[in-house]
């Protein structure tokens, strides 16, 4: 914890690294707010609140605000790297900014991908593991750029942003597709995941992505399925269920149709 008598920057920031064991994974209301970055290679976890599966990755980052709960469940264990500024912090950096009040504060935000903040905490992170050798003010300093990027790009607005698709949110929901292939997926569901409309997903998906929705999720389970079928590992049968088709002749057309060629070929 840094820890100072002046006024400004107020003291409190605090550097915690965790350890999450596999299943449930706690964040617990706190006052303040938290950034935690994903530690850990790949870790596929399933949120609380809306049931999704998400594919986190290293250098993910979730930000949960000052009096807010969060959490998941993960398939195995995983590390991470929480950043917390206190709420009087954030306010104070709002202040110098004019950013007004109602502004103050940051939005809930899950799997950030954003190299700057990175960058930012990994070097918290390391200033605090070393002692601090660029003293109070090089650490204030960092405090100060992380705060202002929070404020930036995470502030909470005082009118619900426009319905737009962003290049995170097609990550998100690809992401998503991935990790549930063998799913059945639905246009509701994907929207839900990205937090825009059915209507907006397909038009958009399609504009960033050269495929609608239906076409990218095909051409992802053949690509599956003629990865395994080469593998050897599997019967075609079982290949067909684990890439998500309804039964082998269903993928048996759609790799005639996108690759050419049949399981039998290949």
């Amino acid at each position: 914890m840094l820890n100072s008598p002046d006024p400004w920057p107020p003291a409190g920031i605090q550097i915690v690294r965790r350890f999450n064991p596999a299943g449930r994974v706690d964040l617990p209301e706190i006052d303040d707010h938290r950034v935690s970055l994903h530690l850990s290679e790949r870790t596929l976890t399933t949120c609380w609140e809306s049931g999704l599966r998400f594919m986190r990755r290293r250098g993910h980052i979730d930000l949960t605000p000052a009096h807010s709960i969060g959490g998941f469940d993960a398939d195995e264990g995983s590390a991470s790297l929480d950043v917390r500024l206190p709420g009087g912090f954030l306010q104070r950096v709002a202040d110098e900014m004019h950013v007004r009040g109602a502004c103050a504060g940051v939005e809930t935000r899950h799997l950030i991908e954003e190299e700057h903040l990175t960058h930012l905490v990994l070097a918290m992170e390391a200033e605090h593991g070393a002692g601090s050798p660029g003293g109070r003010l090089y650490m204030d300093s960092l405090g100060v750029a992380l705060a202002v990027q929070l404020l930036a790009r995470h502030a909470k607005p005082l009118h619900p942003p426009r319905e737009g698709l962003s290049a995170v949110q097609v990550q998100r929901v690809v992401d998503f597709i991935e990790a549930n292939l063998d799913a059945s997926l639905s246009l509701g569901q994907l929207a839900g995941v990205a937090g825009v409309s059915r209507s907006y997903l397909q038009r958009e998906f399609k504009a960033r992505k050269g495929a609608s929705i239906h076409q990218y999720v095909v051409s992802r389970r053949v690509e599956k399925a003629r990865v395994l079928l080469l593998n050897r590992s599997l019967p075609a049968s079982e290949v067909a269920l684990a890439a998500g088709f309804s039964h082998q002749s269903h993928m048996a057309r759609w790799m005639r149709r996108l690759l050419g060629v049949t399981p039998g070929d290949l």
